[in-house]
């Protein structure tokens, strides 16, 4: 049985389909995207005043409605999972901290062992932020964690996890960084680069060795100088690698959100949330790790020196600040959204675009990026 849902705009790809129709077969509790038709039966659904995009895919998120993945709590995970679809997210990469190996350890089978029974946003993957970074520009992360990146221990996380770690994070200045790339790559694992006071040149030879990602661009990481372009100067001008963007107006400015543009191109710019338990929450005192962090005026900061500890970003936010900054087109902002993190990490087979034979994972806005409904599997999961 198909359903149609008529929309004034539907976000494809490449191309955007106006007055068009989506189609979803539906077996009662699956549904997968058919076609876009130019007309069709009457819809089962009118949206014809609004947009029509892929559910959005979060690659950096460490928490929201108060909980955390490094808690270890299997009831935390299904809760965020459910509470991102009221944020446009389909699908989502957990994100760990810098943290000790065997908490990691145990993070990573807690996640193997409770990923499946999420009813929400799909666990696509998990991202390691850290622990391999470098403590000049630790940021949020904790220092007494950090070390030079271990194949062993890299390997151990991928067994425990079974697979689903997909997603690492390390600063390319530290000792034995090239063979791990390779290795990581070699087994399913793409490597970004972070938290680092590199040089172009080691940021350079990271890239070179497989690394394809520069997270949080601008934050925690060597600045650009015109003698020394440091790691924003290689997140800026190498070929072949996406950079993320937290586009809260708090981590970065605006015009610097336009440089990157345009240094970037808009096929290698993604927008992350980098969101912690605070996220969806009232401001106030909370914690990120071992940290407390005060939440005032839309940021998260340390109490202790006040660094920027991640931010309380939901992912349709992030879209509706490009549009209102006049940065993007409203598509453009959406595949930023959507189709590049999943690109970034490998997952594209599998989300980020509305097209023939993928999983019915799509959500409604107008204009302004204002989410109106979420849908999972051509389920309406979320309306506002």
């Amino acid at each position: 049985m198909s359903k149609y849902y008529k929309a004034k705009q539907i976000i494809l790809e490449g191309s955007v389909a106006e007055a068009a129709y989506l189609e979803v077969r539906d077996n009662g509790s699956f549904g997968k995207i058919v076609d876009t038709l130019p007309s069709g039966s009457e819809a089962i659904t009118d949206y014809q005043h609004l947009i029509i995009a892929p559910g959005l895919v979060d690659t950096h998120i460490h928490g929201f409605k108060g909980y955390d993945i490094m808690d270890n709590d299997p009831d935390g995970l299904r809760y965020i999972s459910e509470k991102l679809l009221t944020c446009g997210v389909t699908s989502w990469l957990p994100t760990t901290l810098t943290d000790s190996v065997e908490k990691l350890n145990a993070v990573c089978s807690m996640i193997k062992e409770h990923y499946q029974s999420c009813q929400g946003a799909k666990v696509r993957g998990i991202f390691l932020e850290g622990p391999f970074f470098t403590e000049k520009y630790k940021g949020a992360q904790n220092p007494k964690y950090m070390s030079d990146p271990s194949i062993d221990v890299l390997n151990e996380w991928i067994n425990l996890s079974g697979g689903l770690v997909n997603k690492i994070a390390i600063a390319p200045e530290r000792e034995g960084v090239i063979p791990f790339i390779e290795y990581a790559k070699n087994h399913g694992v793409h490597t970004a680069l972070a938290h680092s006071d590199a040089s172009f040149e080691q940021a350079k030879a990271a890239v070179e060795a497989g690394a394809n990602i520069f997270i949080h661009l601008y934050n925690g990481m060597s600045g650009l100088h015109h003698r020394n372009p440091g790691m924003v100067g290689a997140a800026l001008s190498l070929k072949n690698v996406f950079a993320e963007l937290i586009a809260d107006g708090h981590h970065v400015h605006p015009a610097a959100i336009k440089v990157a543009l345009k240094a970037r191109g808009l096929e290698e710019m993604v927008l992350i949330t980098d969101c912690m338990r605070a996220g969806g929450m009232e401001e106030g005192i909370s914690r990120l790790g071992e940290f407390e962090v005060k939440v005032s005026e839309g940021a998260a900061r340390l109490v202790n020196g006040g660094n920027l500890a991640g931010s309380i970003l939901e992912l349709i936010q992030a879209v509706q600040n490009l549009i209102k900054w006049d940065l993007v087109t409203i598509d453009q902002a959406i595949r930023m959204a959507s189709l590049n993190p999943a690109r970034s990490i490998g997952i594209q087979a599998e989300c980020g675009s509305i097209r023939s034979d993928l999983a019915a994972d799509f959500i409604v806005i107008d204009e302004e990026g204002g989410l109106k409904a979420t849908f999972l599997d051509g389920q309406l999961r979320y309306q506002a």
